[in-house]
């Protein structure tokens, strides 16, 4: 066990890095301080080898053609990607501001905005593609409210950094585990929206093919919409103009049948996605048994 004086050194240690980072393009205007952190990690993603070869075993299993200098590319472009979705998450409030960076389409947000009316609650499924919170953006400048699923950080400060951002997004914020579990299915019942993102690796879960390869899936989300009568909504916050604007979508909610064939239908939906822009989904997941 480690004593509490040296877990509290690592936790700093390990969050300097990226406190060097943010604090450095601190003065910047917002973009440019996206852009800064987004850059920082992508070199990264390109110089620091345990970076390099997680991200490596995990593209290649879907992409086993792709040569070793297009792999370090995309892994690059990843890193730039995902450092300008961490920034933006740890400055919520302010990106939220930003309307006119969002681009909104799809069916789903007319049914999300006609369940609300009805007083019935709704689940919104999406994964760590593009900038996920830019989906609870426009459903709050739609005047709804989003409150999200999340799994606490074992590094106090990312965990105090990340809980304060995305509290800005909606609430309520919940807390994987049986206490969260419960506070969610009030929520539901009282007619409240709540986001949840479905491709993390789920212990308990069961293997649905994604990305063309089976991967154990929490089957939650349809096991709630189903016992509930819910709508199950996917939607992403893709990435444009370079990045600095996004094209929101809301796809038709996925029909109710049982929670197998609902939750294959999303992981058909997100891995579309992701093959469509690799470079926007975090491939650093181990998302799947052995990698």
């Amino acid at each position: 066990m480690i004593p509490a004086t040296l877990k509290s050194v690592l936790h700093h240690a390990r969050y300097f890095p990226l406190w060097s980072a943010l604090t450095l393009w601190r003065w910047r205007a917002f973009d440019r301080r996206s852009r800064g952190l987004g850059t920082t990690l992508g070199l990264v993603m390109r110089w620091f080898p345990p970076a390099r070869r997680r991200f490596a075993a995990q593209a290649t299993r879907v992409f086993p053609d792709m040569k070793p200098g297009a792999r370090t590319k995309l892994g690059q472009s990843m890193g730039r990607h995902m450092g300008r979705t961490l920034f933006e998450i740890y400055h919520l409030a302010e990106f939220q501001t930003h309307h006119h960076k969002f681009r909104t389409s799809g069916p789903g947000l007319a049914a999300l905005k006609a369940a609300h009316a009805a007083g019935k609650g709704a689940i919104i499924v999406s994964g760590h593609f593009g900038q996920w919170e830019a989906v609870r953006s426009v459903i709050k400048m739609h005047g709804l409210e989003s409150g999200a699923v999340y799994r606490p950080q074992k590094n106090r400060h990312y965990q105090r950094r990340i809980l304060a951002g995305i509290e800005a997004g909606g609430k309520p914020i919940l807390a994987t585990g049986r206490v969260g579990t419960k506070a969610l299915v009030r929520h539901l019942r009282a007619g409240g929206i709540i986001s949840i993102l479905l491709d993390e690796k789920y212990a308990e879960g069961v293997r649905l093919p994604f990305l063309g390869h089976d991967a154990l899936t929490s089957l939650s989300a349809a096991q709630l919409a189903l016992k509930y009568d819910l709508l199950m909504i996917p939607a992403y916050g893709i990435r444009v103009d370079d990045g600095n604007a996004f094209r929101v979508e809301f796809e038709d909610p996925i029909p109710h049948t049982d929670s197998h064939t609902m939750t294959r239908a999303f992981n058909d939906s997100l891995s579309a996605r992701i093959l469509e822009n690799p470079e926007q989904w975090y491939w650093m997941l181990r998302r799947w048994d052995n990698a």
